[in-house]
């Protein structure tokens, strides 16, 4: 009997194939933790404790660097999360120097990352990056308002093609000791886009035109590159 593909499929390929669909896949930068801990159960394989403990770390570390597949709104003057986690500061405030949008206080709307959440960064929006700077700081918890100025961080600029600019910035935090960005100056990204990675526990920042609309709430959950953050003016 001929297959019919509108008919669902079943049996063990299907059972596999939703397995797959259901895990997400994960960031470089976990290949390497995770095949550290599958060669430490390898090699423990007659150990019991060392076998274990090998697995546990990798398959939390493949938590931990997951990158779920996002659907990021096409609307160009929608402004998403640039990273799953909390809404944990909503105000005004005068972007880092090295951003260079001026001293002007800008709308600033930071997302705290627990060691839980996703740690993939992703473009807010479509644009160019027209500037790129990581400054050396401190490594105060994420979730203080003075870490935006005081903590180590990595600052973009995102320029749209109406030529609005807006500053994202990764921040580390109190046990986020490494800031990865994958892109450069000149580069082009789609909304959405995964663009870095911040290692346990950490923010990322941003800094939107004068006149942009915040649509999100202090303590809201956010998903990074589907929820909207907010509209440019």
């Amino acid at each position: 009997m001929a297959h019919d593909p509108r008919r669902p499929q079943s049996g063990p390929t299907h059972l596999i194939q939703s397995i797959a669909h259901a895990i997400p896949p994960v960031h470089p930068g976990g290949r390497g933790p995770i095949l550290a801990g599958l060669t430490v159960a390898l090699l423990g394989a007659r150990w019991r404790p060392l076998r274990w403990g090998g697995l546990l770390w990798a398959g939390a570390m493949a938590a931990f660097f997951r990158q779920p597949e996002r659907v990021s709104p096409s609307d160009p003057g929608l402004v998403l999360a640039p990273a799953d986690g909390e809404i944990c500061l909503i105000d005004q405030a005068t972007p880092p120097p090295e951003l260079a949008l001026g001293s002007t206080s800008l709308p600033h709307v930071s997302v705290f990352l627990s060691i839980l959440d996703v740690h993939v960064q992703r473009a807010p929006l479509t644009g160019t990056v027209t500037r790129l700077e990581h400054t050396p700081g401190r490594f105060l918890a994420a979730d203080l308002p003075q870490a935006s100025q005081d903590n180590e961080r990595n600052s973009m600029v995102l320029t749209d093609p109406a030529g609005r600019e807006v500053g994202v910035v990764q921040i580390a935090g109190l046990v986020a000791r490494r800031i990865v960005c994958q892109v450069e100056t000149g580069q082009t990204l789609e909304a959405g886009q995964v663009y870095g990675l911040i290692r346990f526990g950490s923010r990322v920042d941003l800094y939107l035109p004068v006149g942009s609309q915040v649509d999100v709430l202090v303590g809201q959950r956010a998903v990074g590159g589907e929820t909207v953050i907010g509209r440019l003016p």
